[in-house]
């Protein structure tokens, strides 16, 4: 009995993974993204707005990002809200349970939302010590049999939010590798955002969305939703996207700065698997002179299988002019897109259909010369610690390689 319910479940998500229908996305026109019609059309078709005055720092790697998070957290006065989807026991997991436990004793209301599968080791003694100083912490999608059919749908969002003014996002979560070396590897390669301004309550609202669903509590305290003032002078929109949004914000903004670039495209993404549109979209913009560069995981990836499957479609890429780079000292992590000198995306969600379409993410697109230029400066230095990808390099992958790229369609599917 229980051989025929495996199989029948194993069949089920075959089918899910290889068959559902997606949607192939295309511009009925291109918008030019420094353009008031591309500001104006965004919003809209997103539902959602463009906040201005906000303060933004780029936090480059765990050595910056992590202090920066602990001190925040520590000097808290209301409240503290983590949502992680890694969060793996260890020396930085640690240093940010002490400082969670240090504002829960003192009465800050400490709130974590944690993905049950990606979090799935923190059910010991650091749970024990939060709980037992009073922190709220909940495992979003546990695995049980009526909740079977979303096990596919996890948290990937990345968020830190202190007493609804600042916050953290972007492409970490909490472990040691993204801070030090760890068992011969060399620490990942990651961007984080630190945020002050009116873009903090959006990202409060994303955070207070899956808190509600895990806990059931609707965050209406006025000390979670203070009223915020201009604290920069940088644009910023938020974007959030889950498996009930079947066109999310998130896809629909990439394809429509990829459409609308003029001058250059800067994409860098730790897994690679575009669909069928969105390589469509890269090769369209790379033939009309548009410099596109990809910047993806080299030798160091903590993903072979991704990488193989990312590999396989390179030669199409390659042969349209877009350029690919892989990035040689460590395993990269960071997720940004940079479209023209004008517009940035940074946060969760990785170019593969597992981001687009299975996961709930969120990004935070900036509409600001200063920021995307210092993006841009972190993805010029990556660039000269990675290696160009040429389409004689491709076709010279080993054999093994090439008879193995087929099979990886399904994780073309499935990531």
């Amino acid at each position: 009995m229980w051989t025929v319910i495996v199989l029948l479940f194993v069949a089920w998500l075959l089918f899910v993974i290889l068959f559902t229908p997606r949607i192939d996305y295309r511009v009925a026109g291109p918008l030019q993204p420094d353009s008031a019609e591309f500001l104006h059309v965004i919003q809209a078709t997103c539902q959602a707005a463009v906040h201005p005055g906000n303060r933004v720092e780029i936090l480059t790697n765990g050595t910056r990002f992590y202090p920066a998070m602990r001190e925040a957290i520590l000097r808290a006065q209301a409240s503290v809200n983590l949502e992680a989807y890694i969060f793996y026991p260890g020396e930085v997991a640690d240093t940010l349970v002490d400082a969670m436990v240090d504002r829960a004793r003192a009465g800050v209301d400490v709130r974590l939302v944690l993905d049950s599968i990606g979090s799935a080791s923190m059910g010991g003694p650091a749970t024990r010590r939060l709980r037992e100083a009073g922190c709220q912490l909940h495992f979003y999608q546990p695995i049980t049999w009526y909740g079977i059919h979303r096990l596919n749908n996890r948290t990937h969002r990345e968020l830190l939010i202190l007493d609804g003014r600042v916050a953290f996002t972007g492409g970490a979560g909490i472990a040691d590798w993204w801070y030090r070396p760890v068992d011969g590897a060399p620490a990942w390669r990651d961007t984080m955002v630190r945020l002050e301004g009116p873009i903090v309550t959006a990202l409060q609202g994303v955070f207070a969305e899956n808190w509600l669903e895990c806990s059931g509590e609707i965050l209406t305290a006025p000390r979670d939703w203070p009223a915020i003032e201009p604290s920069g002078t940088t644009e910023a929109m938020l974007l959030k996207s889950s498996p009930s949004d079947r066109a999310t914000s998130s896809r629909v903004v990439f394809q429509m700065l990829i459409e609308g670039a003029v001058r250059d495209i800067d994409l860098t993404t730790p897994y690679f698997l575009p669909d069928r549109a969105l390589r469509r979209a890269l090769t369209r913009a790379a033939r009309r002179g548009v410099r596109v560069r990809t910047l993806v995981p080299g030798p160091r990836t903590d993903q072979r299988l991704v990488r193989l499957a990312s590999r396989r479609l390179y030669g199409e890429l390659l042969a349209d002019g877009v350029r690919i780079y892989e990035y040689q000292p460590a395993m990269t992590h960071a997720k940004a897109l940079l479209v023209d000198g004008t517009w940035a995306v940074v946060g969760t969600t990785n170019v593969d259909n597992r981001s687009f379409e299975h996961n709930d993410e969120v990004n935070v697109a900036f509409h600001d010369a200063a920021v995307t230029g210092q993006l841009r400066r972190d993805f010029e230095s990556d660039l000269a610690a990675s290696t160009e990808i040429s389409a004689a390099d491709w076709r010279r992958r080993s054999l093994l390689e090439k008879l193995l790229g087929p099979v990886a369609w399904v994780l073309e599917r499935q990531q």
